[in-house]
């Protein structure tokens, strides 16, 4: 099975034919993809003009959108190898984090899924990697109130997300399933009163946001 590495080369290569190419691309989203494999590839395509069943696509505007996922990968290795680093120094020391913390962070190594997009049309407008570092700047000072993406206060609490661990905190701002470490114990209340809200009116998440 081809790495990442070698499935870049393959979409630069101008010996290989578009649709390769942009298979090539298709295929690195299983081996990095932030919002999930469809979100991922919808912003990849909105921000770089491509058609999403184009099968020959113009040739600069996959190598732009592979650039923009080569920096948001090494952005999130960048952190990984961090926090790898520090893990060892804790245990070293006896220390242990949040069971909360430990789970998600072992859900989403390798960066499939870190700021996964419930809806797969609904995602931040920023870089990838823009998006990855303040989801890491939010991780690294702790707690908030907010979404770490977009600021939104307005988060909603989902029992019926499509993949693991199936409920969590959803921004109504920018669509990403919100890392629970980065909210603070009453910012994840407030989600959760907001479901009971929305169950006892009767209304659903697009009509909350």
């Amino acid at each position: 099975m081809a790495g990442f590495r070698s499935l870049a080369r393959q979409v630069r290569d101008p010996r290989c034919d578009l649709a390769l190419r942009r298979y090539s691309l298709r295929k690195c989203l299983e081996r990095f993809a932030p919002y999930g494999h469809r979100a991922t590839w919808d912003h990849l395509c909105a921000r770089h003009s491509i058609d999403p069943e184009d099968r020959a696509p113009d040739p600069a505007r996959l190598t732009a959108a592979l650039d923009e996922l080569e920096d948001a990968r090494a952005v999130w290795l960048a952190y990984e190898l961090e926090f790898a680093e520090r893990r060892r120094r804790e245990k070293h020391d006896g220390l242990r984090r949040p069971g909360s913390f430990d789970d998600w962070h072992r859900r989403t190594w390798g960066g499939n899924g870190v700021a996964r997009c419930e809806d797969p049309a609904v995602h931040p407008s920023a870089s990838l990697g823009e998006v990855l570092r303040r989801l890491i700047a939010g991780l690294e000072t702790g707690p908030g109130a907010a979404c770490p993406v977009c600021a939104e206060r307005g988060i909603v609490w989902r029992h019926d997300l499509s993949s693991a661990p199936w409920s969590g905190p959803v921004c109504l701002g920018c669509g990403i399933v919100v890392p629970p470490p980065v909210l603070t114990r009453e910012a994840l209340a407030r989600a959760k009163r907001a479901l009971l809200r929305d169950r006892g009116t009767g209304m659903g998440l697009a009509s909350v946001a």
